[in-house]
């Protein structure tokens, strides 16, 4: 069973493109080039840890599979092979 914590999947995105947008939860939208995106994904402000059920729903939030969204927090996935991978699958155009 795969745990990560909390403040370093933010950390994470963050470094992907993401930026926060507080509200109840963490929100992290992703921007390209300046512009917001409909990919986003939240984080609960009480959460510590991030159990696999919740990187499962955070995957499919990201619209990633499990390992990819696993990789995009611990870097070995860059921004760049990110937003191909996202163009690929029709979620953004180029």
């Amino acid at each position: 069973m795969t745990v990560l914590k909390a403040n370093d999947v933010v950390r994470g995105l963050m470094k992907k493109g993401f930026r926060p947008d507080n509200r109840k939860h963490k929100f992290l939208f992703l921007y390209v080039n300046g512009k917001k995106t409909s990919v986003f994904t939240y984080v609960s402000w009480g959460s510590d840890d991030i159990d696999d059920y919740l990187i499962g729903k955070m995957s499919n939030q990201v619209r990633l599979e499990r390992k990819e969204f696993i990789n995009l927090v611990e870097c070995p996935l860059s921004e760049e092979e990110y937003l191909a991978e996202l163009t690929k699958k029709g979620e953004l155009t180029e």
